[in-house]
């Protein structure tokens, strides 16, 4: 497998002299293309960092980061949008869909700046909602839904593009284990599709469904290939 994401000694730095914080440390870090994988570590250890950086959200203080062979660290914001908008599908804890809109036109917003026609986005919009599970529910407004079907619509929207990579960040934080259940099989059957999947979570129930975790801890990587089935010799300190 080819690297979709590389980290070549990232470092990302906040603030100077005694306000200086240490985000992430030359950080080395390889993600292959069809990867399931998660981003695991106490708190401010540098996972929600290291996920902005993969998602194009942030840019480094120092090294290098390749994505799909290109090295993004330093571009200018009009072509990381582009980058996040055509090969990144994010997902959040929160839903983010407009309350206005229904499930359809929420899952049709990213295709309005790609310059799609109204017919084919339409037609995009409604496949990704079957993906999901929820071909049955295109007209519904988000507050006809419930939780775990608003975070399904975020998913869909998430991949209408048909990114690359699918970044998550704590996805099923709001969700009850039943729901959760749900989406991390979604997410499963996406990864089997072909796109590569990077799970930033704290519930060790959650990464274990992955195949891999990468571990973090003061801003560096203590491990890049934990076991799923070991997390619990490493989660004695709350994450």
């Amino acid at each position: 497998m080819s690297p979709l994401i590389q980290f070549n000694q990232i470092t990302k730095v906040y603030g100077t002299g005694n306000t200086e914080v240490r985000a992430l440390w030359h950080v080395d870090m390889t993600i292959n293309t069809g990867e399931y994988c998660s981003i695991m570590g106490p708190s401010g250890s540098g996972k929600s960092t290291a996920m902005n950086m993969i998602g194009c959200l942030d840019q480094p203080t120092d090294g290098e980061y390749l994505f799909d062979g290109q090295d993004v660290a330093q571009l200018p914001e009009d072509e990381l949008a582009h980058i996040r908008n055509r090969k990144i599908g994010f997902v959040f804890q929160q839903f983010h869909l407009l309350s206005h809109l229904t499930a359809l036109e929420n899952v049709e917003q990213p295709m309005m700046y790609s310059s799609v026609r109204s017919a084919e986005r339409k037609r995009r919009a409604a496949e990704a909602l079957e993906k999901v599970g929820l071909g049955n529910r295109l007209n519904y407004s988000p507050n006809q839904l419930s939780g775990g079907q608003q975070q399904r619509v975020a998913i869909a929207r998430a991949i209408v593009n048909e990114p690359l990579l699918l970044l998550a960040d704590e996805p099923t934080g709001a969700l009850d284990t039943h729901t959760t259940q749900d989406v991390i099989d979604i997410f499963s059957e996406l990864n089997q599709s072909g796109i590569t999947v990077v799970m930033v979570t704290h519930e060790p129930e959650v990464a274990r469904l992955t195949n891999r975790v990468v571990w973090f801890r003061d801003g560096e990587v203590l491990n890049h290939n934990l076991n799923p089935a070991d997390l619990a010799s490493v989660t004695a300190v709350p994450v």
